[in-house]
């Protein structure tokens, strides 16, 4: 089948398939990582994501219902949420719930009750926020509290051993007529709730559009794992089993996984919700990232996740997959331990060291391919969360393999500095800030740009930039974006290396973007880089 959007010829890019540590603590006398100097940006305010439902005819003139999630926010995070200290992190909150609740009967019944949005029967995780972002970029709705604080530590944690078998919530209360769902087909989650007669519940580990993630202990073999359970709705649903029928490609192909996607151990269906599960890993990067102050990484803690990232991105392309949605949030540490080091503050002589985070192990699993697709299938029109979306996709020109490419780019950056390259929510406001990274747009593309939307173009193919409509605000923001090489100072060979990697990673032109099976080999990747903090 093919595309709706197809690429022209210019931009028609020949995508080449070629043959298919742990880090030890940080001593006092480690070179510090080289800070970065970051503006600042004022605090975001929450907002509510959109969600629309558009067709899309295809090119056998079927019509498809796309689901087009405005500035995507992130999916749940199969994590445990917690640190080495046992404390949950603070972008995962615990389950809270509500004293009457033991039993499916009594959380529908809570759940029907409840006449605002969502109907959850307990607190959903606390939205995320970009750090100085722009105000529209909180990248969750907060959901409705259920339990007031003090119950919150009462029932933070399962009150009934595993092994008792005596959770009020049973796989008898499963089978009843009770309807498990809320308003909006989201599976209702109780207390040592036992689903598919294997799995009883642990905790909520996060919710986004397509379903829940909880966490839960396998019965039959003891150990704990992550289900994601899609919401019991049709359109989501199809879209689940596409996502199962990639999972078992991967695992097919790569049964050892060496390329560190998320692996698939069991799928079913549990009352009109299908239900996958995985391996229980950590956090997600994002959320260590956030727990961490956005501090960067240590630059050889970047070389590694490249390494590994490009690996798993060549592996899912030589298997003709485009991920589309590749983004901190959907990177998974497979183990959250960290050592804490002192490091100052860069810019004040006087101020008291910081605590900064090292991790242990940067081992990594890439995870959600709800929105993976094969090259040879449909492509809708847009796919990408905001800040990682390539620029061929805003201009309308048709993607492929080329725009995992340039999310991992931005991804890359974002590991160096702590924050996301593009803070933005807005189109032509973003192309803007990406001719103030890389430079203006080579003509050709542009020329194709102008074709596609004139609307962001002016006379002779230059971006229309800014517009008359165009905030104060807003036109303070792009100014304020520097350059790629103010990013990524090109201070050492180190430096040097990566800027030049980043560079071809963000090229405009899809056509002459690097791949990722080429990146693997760049020059960047044969240098020893020392440890740092």
């Amino acid at each position: 089948m093919q595309a709706v959007q197809q690429l022209p010829p210019i931009l028609g890019h020949h995508y080449t398939h070629h043959p298919h540590n742990n880090i030890p603590n940080p001593g006092p006398s480690i070179m510090p990582t080289p800070p970065v100097t970051t503006r600042k940006r004022k605090r975001a305010h929450q907002y509510t994501v959109s969600y629309s439902e558009v067709q899309e005819v295809d090119s056998d003139g079927t019509l498809r219902e796309v689901i087009v999630i405005e500035d995507t926010p992130p999916p749940p995070t199969m994590s445990p949420a917690t640190t080495h200290t046992g404390a949950f992190s603070a972008s995962y909150q615990p389950p809270v719930y509500s004293a009457p609740i033991r039993t499916r009967a009594r959380a529908a019944a809570e759940a029907q009750g409840l006449s605002s949005s969502s109907s959850s029967a307990i607190v959903a995780p606390a939205p995320k926020k970009r750090k100085r972002e722009h105000p529209e970029e909180v990248r969750a709705p907060a959901a409705k509290k259920l339990a007031p604080s003090g119950q919150q530590a009462q029932h933070a944690a399962p009150t009934k051993s595993w092994d008792s078998k005596s959770a009020a919530a049973t796989d008898e209360a499963s089978k009843s007529s009770v309807s498990c769902d809320d308003k909006e087909g989201h599976y209702i989650i109780v207390p040592d709730d036992l689903i598919y007669r294997r799995y009883r519940t642990v905790r909520l580990l996060g919710q986004g559009t397509f379903g829940k993630v909880v966490e839960a202990v396998d019965t039959e073999t003891n150990t704990r794992v992550a289900i994601k359970i899609i919401r019991a709705i049709p359109k989501y649903r199809d879209a689940s089993k596409i996502e199962v029928r990639v999972l078992q490609k991967l695992k097919e192909r790569d049964p050892l996984n060496r390329n560190k996607c998320i692996h698939l151990l069991h799928w079913f269906d549990h009352r009109n919700h299908i239900c996958l599960v995985s391996e229980l890993l950590g956090m997600c990067v994002y959320d260590f990232l956030k727990e961490n102050e956005f501090a960067p990484f240590p630059r050889h803690h970047i070389q590694n996740f490249a390494r590994q990232l490009l690996g798993s991105v060549a592996f899912l392309h030589d298997l003709h997959l485009i991920h589309t949605d590749l983004k901190p949030e959907n990177i998974l540490l497979v183990r959250n331990d960290y050592t804490a080091v002192s490091v100052p503050v860069p810019g004040k002589r006087n101020a008291p060291p910081r605590t900064k985070r090292i991790l242990e192990s940067t081992e990594i699993r890439l995870i959600d391919f709800g929105s993976a697709t094969f090259e040879s299938e449909y492509h809708s029109t847009v796919v990408s969360t905001r800040h990682y979306r390539a620029p061929e996709i805003i201009l309308g020109l048709g993607w492929s393999y080329p725009c995992d490419a340039y999310s991992l780019g931005c991804i890359l950056v974002e590991f160096f500095t702590g924050i996301a390259l593009f803070q933005t929510h807005d189109n032509l406001e973003h192309l803007a800030m990406m001719e103030m990274v890389m430079g203006k747009m080579p003509e050709r593309f542009a020329r194709a740009g102008a074709r596609s939307k004139p609307e962001f173009f002016k006379e002779g193919a230059k971006l229309d930039w800014p517009k008359a409509k165009a905030s104060r605000q807003s036109k303070k923001d792009v100014r304020a974006t520097r350059p790629l090489v103010d990013v990524i100072p090109p201070t050492d060979i180190i430096n040097r290396q990566f800027l030049n990697l980043v560079q071809r990673l963000l090229c405009f032109d899809p056509a002459q973007r690097i791949t990722v099976r080429e990146a693997l080999n760049h020059p960047y990747f044969s240098l020893s880089i020392p440890e740092e903090i």
